[in-house]
């Protein structure tokens, strides 16, 4: 998933947080061809005709992680689970925006097929809001199992990638992924996040 060397990345996000801004200038090229990638993935699946474009969401992303003044980074991983966390807030505000603007009683919004997440892909036109409120009701209980499911359905990550973002083994990853789908299946499908 990732190509700079991570101890690399890591010493420039510490240097950054520590106040160094010419860290910032070095740790860009290093991790800009992977955001673009996160941001290709939870892109590809949207809507058609989406306003908003992968060089947009990254443009975006990169502005909110800069502007990121109390985040401690830890390393790597952690900065590239907080990029995707916020990819999947730009989306959701983005869609929430959409919708209010609309001011549409009803919504002609396929809703999320939660076959689908085998697959780690959200659908065209899948209702992304009711996604969201679903998975932060999941997060109250089970905020890894939230994550699983934000990095490998909106980030798009395999199971070995999420496990390396969150520092836990694949048959984690593949437990609470399987827990999560059952989870959001049965709280979708009975109205609970709508």
């Amino acid at each position: 998933m990732m190509n700079a060397a991570p101890h690399q990345v890591t010493e420039l996000l510490r240097s950054w947080a520590r106040g160094d801004r010419s860290a910032l200038d070095r740790l860009i090229p290093l991790v800009h061809d992977e955001l673009h990638r996160l941001a290709h993935r939870c892109m590809r699946q949207e809507r058609a005709g989406h306003t908003l474009q992968t060089t947009a969401l990254v443009d975006e992303a990169y502005l909110r992680l800069v502007d990121a003044d109390n985040v401690r980074w830890e390393d790597r991983r952690h900065f590239f689970a907080i990029a995707a966390t916020i990819m999947r807030r730009i989306l959701v505000d983005f869609a929430r925006a959409r919708r209010a603007r609309k001011r549409e009683a009803i919504l002609l919004k396929a809703p999320v097929d939660l076959e689908r997440l085998q697959v780690a892909a959200p659908q065209p036109d899948a209702d992304i809001v009711a996604l969201d409120d679903a998975l932060q009701s999941l997060a109250v209980f089970d905020a890894r199992a939230a994550r699983v499911v934000e990095l490998r359905y909106f980030g798009g990550l395999s199971i070995e990638e999420t496990a390396e973002v969150l520092g836990v083994s694949p048959r984690t990853v593949k437990r609470d992924w399987a827990a999560a789908r059952a989870w959001l299946m049965g709280e979708l499908q009975h109205g609970g996040a709508g």
